[in-house]
């Protein structure tokens, strides 16, 4: 049932954002900060823990659950340090992830070349 739930709510995550996207003049960036924002402020208020229990990697792994974890991170950060974890807390726990997409994203241009539109 797991994989179940995270299916329909990581597509219905999706089918939303496609709805903005078609729907709305939001261009793609502005979405995807929207979906950050959002997962930082639902994060903040305690409720993104149950979802993600709920819905696993339907709702961990999107853009939503990356504002849980730099939201997170700057909890902890705030509580460790102070008003300076405000600063700190974002950049750590998002470290992993930007490194991770910013390596791959260069080995892949390795292998497959891109080529800019014309």
């Amino acid at each position: 049932m797991d994989y179940v739930n995270a299916f329909w709510v990581g597509g219905a995550i999706c089918a939303l954002v496609q709805v903005l996207l078609e729907k709305t003049k939001l261009l793609p960036g502005r979405v995807m900060v929207l979906l950050v924002v959002t997962g930082a402020f639902v994060s903040f208020f305690g409720w993104y823990e149950p979802f993600m229990e709920y819905a696993g990697a339907g709702a961990s792994v999107p853009l939503l659950g990356y504002g849980n974890i730099l939201m997170k991170g700057v909890k902890e950060a705030v509580d460790q340090n102070g008003f300076i974890g405000l600063f700190q807390g974002g950049f750590k726990t998002g470290a992993v992830g930007c490194a991770a997409a910013l390596i791959f994203g260069y080995l892949a241009s390795l292998f497959f070349q891109p080529k800019p539109k014309k």
